[in-house]
C-alpha cells in the first residue's frame, strides 16, 4: 500500500526543486508544470501547497534569511557566555559555510531574484539581514576591540560576500571537496576580520 508524503516534507521537496530551477534558468525562465514533474506532482497539484511561483521565491529568500539569523542565536545561546569570543566568531563562521556550501541556489536567488518579491517581504528580508549582520558585528568587535563598530559592519558584510562567491566556484565536483573547500572558507574569513582590524 503506497504511504502519503507528509506535507511539510512536501513542501520542502517543492522548495528545493524551486530553488534549483529557478537559481539555473531564471524565475521567469521556469514553469509551475517543470516544479511539479520535478517532485513526481502536476503542476496544478502544487497549489495545494503554494498559491503561487512567487509565493515560493518569497518562502526561499524569507525562509533562508530566519534560518541564518535563528542558526546564528542557537549558536550564540549555547556559547552562553562561557565560550571565548574567538571560539563563537569561529562557530558564525562555520554556520554561514554550511549555508554557503549546502545552499548555493539560494545565494544565487538572493542575488539575481530578490527584487522580485512583494515589498514587503523584501523589506523582511532586509530587516532580518540587518540583525544577522549586527548580531556578527559585536561578536567580531569581542574579537577584535580596536576595530571601530563601522569598520566592523564593512568587515562582516566583506565576509558574507566571501563566503557568497560559493556560486561562482564552479560546480560542486569540481571544488577540492567540502571539508578542503570549508577549511580554506574559514581561513581566508578570519584572515579577511585580522587584515581589517590591522593585525594581518
Amino acid at each position: 500500500m503506497a504511504t502519503r508524503t507528509d506535507p511539510s516534507t512536501r513542501r520542502e521537496q517543492i522548495l528545493k526543486e524551486a530553488a534549483r530551477l529557478f537559481a539555473e534558468r531564471g524565475f521567469h525562465g521556469v514553469g509551475v508544470d517543470e516544479i511539479g514533474a520535478a517532485v513526481g506532482i502536476s503542476g496544478p497539484g502544487l497549489y495545494r501547497h503554494f498559491p503561487g511561483k512567487d509565493a515560493m521565491l518569497a518562502e526561499l529568500l524569507v525562509g533562508i534569511s530566519g534560518q541564518l539569523l535563528t542558526g546564528a542565536k542557537r549558536r550564540l545561546a549555547e556559547a552562553d557566555g562561557a565560550a571565548a569570543p574567538e571560539t563563537v566568531l569561529d562557530s558564525l563562521i562555520e554556520g554561514h559555510i554550511d549555508f554557503a556550501l549546502d545552499d548555493r541556489p539560494l545565494i544565487t536567488l538572493h542575488d539575481r531574484e530578490l527584487d522580485r518579491l512583494r515589498d514587503s517581504d523584501r523589506k523582511l528580508v532586509r530587516q532580518l539581514q540587518r540583525q544577522y549582520v549586527e548580531l556578527w558585528v559585536e561578536v567580531v568587535r569581542e574579537v577584535y576591540p580596536d576595530l571601530a563598530e563601522p569598520a566592523a559592519r564593512s568587515a562582516v558584510h566583506s565576509v558574507f560576500g566571501l563566503l557568497n562567491s560559493t556560486p561562482h566556484l564552479g560546480r560542486a565536483g569540481s571544488l577540492p571537496g567540502r571539508g578542503a573547500t570549508a577549511t580554506l572558507l574559514h581561513r581566508m574569513a578570519r584572515g579577511a576580520f585580522a587584515a581589517a582590524s590591522g593585525e594581518a
